[in-house]
């Protein structure tokens, strides 16, 4: 991939990132402060950015008493900011931990503490889910994190992962709303996931859940997750089923969407424009097996290089990967093998594919990679290194295979997330 091409894909990424960055996002939303306390709870990769730019609203711009304002966030390991009054706390990610664990009994006592006229708001992000972790009944957290494996490798969708575990939960499907009342609550959200569902943003713990434990069972069915008998014993009680769209526990709630990643790749787009590139977006909505989007999204691309355009096919949603292998990776990084494959021996085309969080699958380290860099030389160079780039994608090996030709995409924690980010450059005259 030749430097300006890289150039440019890079620029793209980041585009799409500031745009959701909470110091740019969040101020507008913030309410005036109540006649009592603003009680902070956040979860997620952007938990820390959310307080500390809530807490530089309140206290400096609209001068609000320390003492009015109190709270606690529970963000990724690694993704932790500096915070002046509200604490973050780092806990495990994609797999929940024990800090994850502590810390959202805190948040559930928190929430659970809020008076009449307190104001509970609820700053939620991507990774959320495993951040804020209630097990319910007698389930256990080394249980609960062995069902997060097994729905992980499955190659579920995150809709049909959040339903499963909010049937499994004490705050996720709504239940925090149950806490806070009769506090006023205000949610505000950065959505990861596809047509920016509230229910699914951090398994919906301030939402109404319009799943049904039939259908957590169906999940767990269908993907053969073997659950334990803890598990079993919740999903059979109607008492564990979660609040629905219209009950009354959300009358005094209210959820507002602050940056989403159809903006993100608009944003992109803008800055594809100004290069002299057609934009054209598939949709911040795009799901499925990470390697088949690959195949069809080269399809798309060799058409328009035929024809001479010069194209930046762009688009956003959430990838899974079906893991068969032992390798390392994930769904943005996947994709990128694939799509090297489905590129192999085409001039004129490179691509950048991205989770706009800073990291991509992996174990769960701030440093894992966010995704890659390919063209259509990637795969020529890889063997000329003696790889084997549909072995190692059999193997679910892309993150071995971009390390060794140096083409990982690796910004580090972005302290936001809309999904994941793709972008195709189609340039016939380079």
């Amino acid at each position: 991939m030749d430097k300006d091409s890289r150039m440019l894909a890079r620029a793209l990424y980041d585009a799409a990132v500031e745009a959701a960055l909470p110091v740019r996002r969040l101020a507008e939303h913030l309410p005036p402060p109540p006649r009592g306390r603003i009680i902070l709870l956040a979860a997620g990769k952007a938990a820390g950015s959310m307080i500390a730019a809530a807490e530089a609203h309140y206290l400096d711009v609209v001068g609000l008493p320390p003492a009015r304002l109190t709270g606690l966030g529970v963000a990724r390991t690694g993704y932790g900011r500096a915070t002046r009054l509200a604490p973050v706390v780092e806990a495990g990610h994609p797999v929940p931990d024990q800090a994850g664990l502590d810390a959202t009994q805190r948040i559930m006592e928190l929430a659970a503490g809020a008076g009449p006229d307190d104001l509970v708001l609820a700053l939620l992000s991507g990774g959320g889910s495993a951040n804020w972790i209630a097990p319910a009944g007698a389930l256990t957290l080394a249980e609960k994190q062995q069902i997060t494996r097994a729905l992980l490798r499955s190659g579920a969708a995150i809709g049909e992962i959040n339903c499963l575990r909010k049937h499994l939960s004490r705050i996720k499907g709504g239940r925090l709303a149950a806490l806070a009342a009769p506090a006023r609550l205000l949610t505000l959200a950065i959505s990861d996931v596809p047509y920016d569902d509230p229910s699914a943003i951090a398994s919906g713990p301030t939402a109404p859940d319009p799943t049904t434990l039939a259908d957590a069972i169906a999940v767990a069915a269908k993907y053969r997750i073997d659950l334990p008998p803890s598990a079993l014993a919740l999903l059979a009680d109607p008492a564990q089923e979660t609040p629905k769209p219209g009950d009354p526990m959300f009358d005094g709630a209210s959820y507002r969407i602050i940056a989403r990643p159809a903006e993100s790749l608009a944003a992109a787009a803008a800055v594809a424009v100004a290069a002299g590139y057609e934009a054209v977006s598939l949709g911040a909505d795009v799901e499925g097996e990470a390697r088949e989007a690959a195949r069809a999204h080269a399809a798309l691309a060799r058409p328009m290089l035929a024809q001479g355009r010069r194209v930046a096919i762009l688009s956003g949603g959430e990838l899974t990967v079906t893991v068969a292998g032992k390798g390392r990776g994930g769904p943005n990084q996947e994709y990128a093998l694939a799509l090297a494959l489905a590129l192999d021996g085409l001039s004129g085309v490179s691509a950048i594919a991205g989770d706009t969080d800073g990291t991509d699958g992996g174990g769960g380290a701030a440093s894992d990679p966010a995704g890659a860099f390919v063209d259509g030389a990637t795969a020529a160079r890889a063997r000329a290194l003696g790889l084997n780039p549909d072995a190692m994608l059999a193997d679910n090996d892309a993150t071995g295979f971009f390390e060794r030709l140096g083409d990982l995409l690796t910004p580090g924690p972005t302290f936001t997330n809309v999904n994941d980010f793709r972008a195709i450059l189609v340039d016939p005259q380079s």
